[in-house]
């Protein structure tokens, strides 16, 4: 896909701007101020900064250039000035005698100068910032050292799970997903996470012979050419990444399991919704603290309330440079049973209700057997009103947008040509 191609599926599917995490790099901060030191503690503390190892310090350029002399130098070095240019320019010329090759330099200052911009600019500086700082602006202008501009505006990913077991998470996941895909014609690969027991398969009517279990069991394989042979198609615009559902082996993940499977979605795929399963381990912590956005669904009862709330707290907690986690409620009126109203729910939580799904056993017991999504079954129904809705609101988009041409990321694109063939 092209930079103009991506754009123009930016702006179709009005998403907001998705700032990718950075890699696995090093980065040390030499900081003049204690606002300046405050505001990079906020950035460091963000998810996106999960993989770096970072160092935060005082002492401004000058401390930079004692600390390098005889050490080697980081991936990144931020450095906080409030000397004049002429010495600024001093101590980077210093400075430069010790970076190693590919150490990226950005520096913080107080005064809107262009032209120490552009001498700036000239000596190798990847960034010059303005004080007082905005942690997203800083969190987008470290992400871009890393990220081609062909790849910005990519690569959001959705997590979906359950406030409890039952409440039909999977379902919602998959059909918001068929959702972004058709309604909103935006490339989208929804990943069967719950690798033992997962549905999405026989949700689509899907039984690919490969799957996640290939991605994840065999890290050192695993490439973008791998995950295109991984993929199996369901519509035009949507694949799936399916979980095997077989008992032969435990799954016993370490925490940063997904991590290069997700980096290579991210990078060739606009959407991304993730299955979440209901299971709390370090591995499924990090896959939802991580994502761009969080959708907790939940039955309007007690159980789903309390696990709802300590779902939303710990968002909200860890993710202060993000929006809130998202909570949708399922199976709502469901005859002879005590329900709490959703403005309750809201109300407990300290965040809206998203929507809400009624209960009709007939519609989607119907769709579950036939391996059909809702809208397949009955397109209007209030259910495919709903998951519209809640597609629209993850996407960033206002509504749902009917009959223009579809724009195929890559790896869907080659998946449709490969069964054409």
């Amino acid at each position: 896909m092209t930079h103009s191609e991506s754009a123009e599926l930016h702006q179709a599917t009005g998403s907001e701007e998705v700032i990718a995490p950075l890699p696995r790099v090093t980065l040390q901060v030499f900081c003049e101020t204690p606002a300046v030191a405050a505001a990079m503690q906020a950035v460091v503390a963000d998810r996106r900064m999960d993989k770096a190892h970072a160092r935060i310090q005082m002492g401004g350029p000058a401390a930079a250039v004692e600390a390098f002399r005889a050490a080697p130098t980081p991936n990144i070095i931020v450095l906080e000035t409030v000397s004049d240019p002429a010495t600024l320019v001093a101590n980077l010329d210093a400075l430069s005698d010790s970076c190693d090759a590919g150490t990226k330099v950005v520096v913080i200052g107080h005064v809107n100068d262009v032209q120490l911009y552009r001498d700036l600019i000239r000596r190798g500086v990847s960034e010059y910032l303005i004080a007082p700082l905005e942690t997203l602006d800083v969190l987008r202008t470290l992400s871009e050292l890393y990220v081609s501009p062909e790849a910005r505006n990519l690569g959001r990913i959705i997590a979906v799970t359950g406030a409890k077991g039952g409440v039909g998470a999977s379902t919602v996941a998959h059909n918001i997903a068929w959702a972004i895909s058709g309604g909103l014609d935006a490339s989208t690969v929804i990943v069967d996470l719950d690798i033992a027991f997962g549905t999405a398969g026989l949700n689509f009517n899907q039984d690919p012979p490969q799957g996640i279990a290939e991605a994840i069991f065999a890290p050192e394989r695993l490439d973008a050419a791998l995950l295109d042979r991984l993929l199996s198609r369901c519509s035009d615009n949507l694949a799936l990444l399916a979980a095997p559902a077989m008992l032969d082996r435990t799954i016993d993940l370490g925490e940063d399991a997904l991590d290069q499977l997700l980096d290579l979605l991210r990078a060739s795929v606009p959407c991304i919704v993730l299955d979440v399963p209901h299971q709390w381990s370090a591995w499924t912590k990090r896959t939802v603290l991580g994502a761009d956005e969080i959708l907790i669904v939940a039955e309007p009862e007690l159980a789903s309330l309390r696990n709802a709330k300590n779902f939303v707290d710990l968002a909200r907690a860890a993710r202060p440079n993000d929006t809130g986690a998202r909570l949708v409620l399922n199976q709502v009126g469901m005859p002879k049973r005590p329900e709490i109203a959703p403005a309750e729910f809201a109300k407990t939580l300290g965040t809206e209700v998203l929507s809400t799904i009624p209960f009709d056993a007939q519609l989607f017991g119907t769709a579950a057997n036939n391996g059909q999504m809702i809208a397949e079954v009955q397109a209007g129904s209030k259910a495919t009103e709903a998951f519209s809705q809640i597609a629209s609101a993850l996407t960033g988009r206002g509504e749902a947008r009917r009959g223009k041409r579809s724009l195929l990321e890559p790896l869907v694109s080659k998946l449709k040509r490969r069964k054409a063939s």
